[in-house]
């Protein structure tokens, strides 16, 4: 099947693209932006999305860029505001090929490299994951353990959400039909910090059945433990979170793990609970092995 017809638009920048998509997209919806292609391809090619104008953003130079705001010249150790900011339209494979530097840790660049498959991290990129809002996917759950934010950007200016907040539910997020994800902002980890990321899959390359990531900072205080791949937005066990930073490993077992995951999702039948429980239990494991 091939998509239903469009017109496609290929800004030259960043006004011009949020003045493109909000003519075509005001009251209707009926425009599409479109960064990496790796989603919304298929959903054209399928017929489950049927835009009159497709936005293409992939070449817009300001929202392609990886930037490091705060960081001490010439130092492996980030300064106490340090953030990491990357542009929309960068893509996954760029994020894996960039200096450890980043996020301080390789977080990103650990995630990044776990995305699907190379060809598919050549194209997609960081912003079209986000605003697809599949439950599965990376990005979402990721950015949620940081505790990123995402910068939105559309007629009535620009405005930050916490990627926490960003995914309302499965292929839902705050965005308006106007407006589009300029960049992702978050903390540069300082040298004591430690993570853990995990994913359950039938095979390497596919969606997992069950995901989660923790990242623990002493040196702000960050510490969030979060499952995802839920079939909705992902889930922050801040009470687990918060034992593990102030116990240790001794307040991770299996029990405390599932009781927190009880508390915090309904509707998880035994296998789904287990698998959920492994892969808390392995990304948290992870903290204190590294």
């Amino acid at each position: 099947m091939k998509a239903a017809r469009f017109a496609y638009e290929r800004p030259v920048d960043l006004a011009s693209a949020v003045h493109t998509l909000g003519a075509h997209a005001l009251g209707a919806g009926d425009a599409k932006p479109l960064a990496g292609g790796q989603s919304l391809g298929p959903m054209l090619n399928l017929r489950l999305a049927r835009p009159s104008h497709v936005i293409d953003l992939s070449r817009i130079e300001a929202l392609r860029r990886i930037e490091s705001q705060g960081l001490p010249a010439n130092s492996a150790l980030p300064a106490a505001q340090a953030r990491w900011r990357i542009g929309a339209a960068v893509t996954h494979a760029e994020i894996e090929d960039s200096p450890a530097l980043l996020d301080g840790r390789g977080f990103m660049r650990h995630v990044a490299t776990g995305i699907a498959y190379r060809a598919v991290r050549n194209r997609g990129t960081i912003g079209g994951s986000l605003a697809h809002a599949d439950p599965a996917a990376d990005w979402p759950l990721a950015l949620n353990a940081l505790g990123a934010r995402v910068c939105i950007i559309g007629p009535r200016g620009r405005r930050d959400v916490s990627a926490a907040e960003f995914m309302r539910a499965g292929f839902s997020t705050v965005l308006a039909d106007d407006e589009i994800i300029e960049a992702v902002e978050g903390p540069v980890l300082s040298a004591q910090a430690r993570w853990g990321y995990w994913k359950i899959c039938r095979k390497t390359g596919e969606f997992p059945e069950a995901s989660a990531a923790a990242v623990f900072d002493p040196a702000s205080g960050h510490a969030r433990i979060v499952a995802g791949a839920l079939g909705g937005a992902p889930v922050a066990l801040a009470g687990l979170a918060a034992a593990v930073a102030r116990l240790g490993s001794v307040a991770l077992t299996s029990n405390a793990v599932d009781q927190a995951l009880v508390d915090a999702v309904s509707g998880l039948d035994a296998v789904e609970r287990k698998l959920h429980v492994t892969a808390l239990l392995r990304a948290t494991r992870q903290v204190f092995q590294s």
